[in-house]
């Protein structure tokens, strides 16, 4: 009896009282947030222990980055309790179960070559590759954001009191850094699992060409460049940040 629109409205509930609290500072709203919040991540556990998404179809991946991310934004309201943590966690993951309920096909047998029958293991390593990649790129993606409106601040001298408060521009630096190099070995091997996967058992000639392929590869590319970026020049964080958003968005198109 769970169903997308269980968790998805209970993430919904837990940002608006997020939103609540900020205008109208007290505890209860804090408390209540976090246990819809809670409640939402336990529906999202028992839907994918019960219905088993496959990683490998849009949808499943979908969803189970969302509930990555579902639990990145507990942990994140936990640890950094002074912070606008949900802000920007939560429509993120709100986005993501919206996209995983549109791409949804029910009990469909046509799941990706991945995860065909003869190609169980290996596409489970390429999933899993491909699945916490997008976690690191997801992350990157919020300390980027996170990092882009802190800095506006900064540079217009707003009074941090009457703003909704953030992490130091080096702790959101220092985590897309660390997203960026989690993710990039991963979605590395993933994209050769898969490229060994099409060639051996569907022709690499004849879907090389396909958009979901096209977008991983773009994909690696803005992570090749943002490896260089970071490692081999001096180029402004700021910079960096808005790669990781781009990054961000190539990786929704690739997944969906």
């Amino acid at each position: 009896g769970i169903y997308h629109a269980c968790f998805g409205l209970s993430y919904l509930v837990a940002l608006l009282l997020e939103l609540g609290r900020i205008a109208r500072p007290a505890t209860a709203w804090r408390v209540t947030g976090t246990v819809f919040g809670i409640a939402g991540f336990a529906a999202h556990t028992f839907y994918i222990a019960v219905h088993k998404p496959d990683p490998a179809s849009p949808s499943g991946s979908l969803l189970l980055l969302s509930w990555v991310l579902a639990f990145f934004y507990l942990y994140g309201t936990w640890h950094y309790a002074k912070q606008a943590w949900a802000v920007f966690v939560l429509p993120v993951v709100i986005l993501l179960v919206a996209l995983s309920y549109a791409l949804f096909r029910g009990d469909s047998t046509n799941v990706d070559f991945a995860w065909a029958s003869g190609e169980r293991f290996w596409g489970a390593i390429h999933g899993t590759l491909i699945l916490l990649a997008t976690v690191g790129v997801s992350v990157g993606f919020l300390a980027s954001l996170m990092y882009l409106v802190q800095a506006r601040r900064l540079r217009k001298k707003l009074n941090p009191v009457k703003v909704v408060p953030l992490l130091s521009l080096e702790k959101l630096e220092n985590m897309n850094r660390k997203a960026v190099i989690w993710a990039f070995p991963l979605l590395t091997a993933g994209l050769l699992v898969g490229t060994l996967l099409l060639r051996q058992y569907h022709g690499l000639s004849d879907n090389w060409l396909s958009p979901k392929v096209l977008s991983t590869a773009g994909l690696w590319l803005v992570f090749l460049v943002l490896m260089y970026l970071r490692y081999g020049t001096s180029v402004p964080a700021r910079q960096l940040a808005w790669f990781s958003i781009v990054a961000f968005a190539l990786m929704l198109v690739a997944l969906g």
